[in-house]
């Protein structure tokens, strides 16, 4: 069963950011099989069963609230994320849309689970749904029954029953923040089939200028170097002065009866982690004392939140439970709930970004526009952002325990100077939003 589920994992992840769609849809209705075996057992395959099977529901309009609820949203502007972290790169973009025509209906679809169910409460936008599996039969009921006026791919989203069926109605459809790499599938020898599905989009807005060479070497006039829209999306972010009253009290100077005037305490505020990463801060917190932890897990299920409590034996708090009181008796603070982490980086003294040691490091730059320094582990080279703060000479990458306490010695002694590098960086980034934004609206 574990073999089993760790495929349905790596398939969900192939197919999160790629389909190919072949005469008789195979691999689809391969990977649709996967997913609903998986249901018995996984529950992020049971969501996604689920949320499909309640979309196609209200597609095929068998209630009168069904039918209300697509009528009301002919027209609209579709945007479409695999997860959360595509989400953001949408979302400037859509709250600016919300802002300046309100009057324009919206829709936000997802692939993954854990996006849809994070977001389903969003309010800034009409409708929040699961994308239908992209079978020809479920693209034209979705395409067909909602009539978007315009489609708006994030990154990585290439489902080609539905760019095949928005290009066949004549709908513009667009790719924001995309990054394409000569290792890609697209310019392998046998890529030509996925070369084609780029010619279904009005415009790919890419990131960066390799990206835009890469597309015109292979005969693509309809890309142009828009940037990078989580940088808008930090800007934002970093406007939030929301108190947060445990963290404030946690990273406040020790008092006592021999030191009134106690300098802060170094904060290590480490994001989205996994056990790896945890394993190297539990390490270098046993051999520091003097060091401070904002441990905020990428999962926190009972059994990886067991796992850290072991690690982090007798010097841990949840946030769930910490109060004014106890929370600064203890050198870990574990942040138990979702939705939190870009505004934790702020009390950091150095951030560690955690996913380098598995598919891929999660998100630098909600922790770099805060102004500092950030560490990494080795999987980071997919992220453009990543690379670019390690040549600004504001990040490290670690690959073992020697290297990360190198980083982290460095950073901590001179955090001003590499978070100088870090905010100056993403400040240069701005303005991709505007760029795609006036593109689609104000033409």
């Amino acid at each position: 069963m574990c073999t089993f589920l760790a495929f349905y994992l790596h398939m969900s992840k192939l197919f999160c950011n790629f389909a190919v769609d072949f005469r008789n849809c195979s691999i689809v209705y391969i990977y649709i099989l996967i997913v609903y075996l998986s249901a018995l057992f996984n529950r992020k395959a049971k969501l996604l069963v689920r949320g499909t099977r309640a979309a196609l529901a209200e597609l095929r309009g068998k209630t009168a609230e069904d039918r209300l609820t697509i009528e009301g949203m002919k027209g609209c502007v579709w945007f479409h994320a695999a997860s959360v972290g595509e989400f953001e790169q949408a979302r400037p973009i859509i709250e600016r849309l919300r802002r300046e025509h309100p009057e324009r209906k919206i829709l936000l679809t997802f692939f993954s689970p854990s996006g849809y169910e994070m977001r389903k409460g969003y309010n800034q936008v009409d409708k929040v749904s699961y994308l239908p599996f992209a079978t020809r039969l479920n693209a034209k009921r979705f395409v067909q029954a909602y009539e978007p006026s315009m489609a708006i791919f994030v990154k990585y989203e290439f489902w080609p029953a539905y760019l095949k069926q928005l290009r066949k109605r004549g709908i513009p459809t667009y790719n924001i923040a995309t990054i394409f790499r000569k290792s890609q599938a697209f310019f392998r020898p046998w890529g030509m089939p996925y070369r084609r599905l780029l010619r279904c989009f009005t415009t790919l807005f890419v990131q960066d200028e390799r990206s835009l060479e890469l597309l015109e070497r292979y005969g693509y006039q309809n890309a142009v170097v828009a940037g990078d829209t989580r940088f808008d999306r930090v800007v934002e972010v970093l406007r939030d002065k929301r108190e947060i009253s445990q963290l404030m009290r946690f990273t406040e100077p020790e008092v006592n009866a021999l030191h009134f005037d106690s300098a802060p305490p170094k904060v290590i505020v480490a994001g989205s982690t996994w056990p790896k990463d945890e394993e190297l801060l539990a390490r270098y917190l046993s051999e520091h004392p003097d060091i401070k932890l904002v441990l905020t897990p990428h999962e926190i299920g009972a059994e990886h939140l067991h796992q850290i409590f072991n690690l982090f034996q007798g010097q841990l708090v949840r946030f769930s439970e910490a109060t004014l009181m106890n929370v600064n008796t203890n050198r870990v603070l574990l942040i138990d709930r979702m939705g939190m982490l870009s505004r934790l980086y702020r009390f950091a003294t150095v951030a560690y970004v955690g996913g380098g040691f598995g598919a891929g490091i999660h998100n630098t730059l909600e922790a770099a526009v805060y102004g500092v320094p950030v560490v990494f582990g080795p999987r980071y080279h997919k992220f453009r952002e990543a690379e670019d703060l390690i040549e600004h000479g504001a990040a490290f990458s670690v690959n073992d325990y020697r290297s990360f306490a190198a980083a982290m010695d460095e950073t901590l002694a001179h955090p001003e100077e590499y978070g100088r590098k870090a905010e100056e960086y993403v400040r240069s980034e701005v303005g991709a939003t505007d760029k795609i934004y006036n593109a689609l609206f104000n033409n």
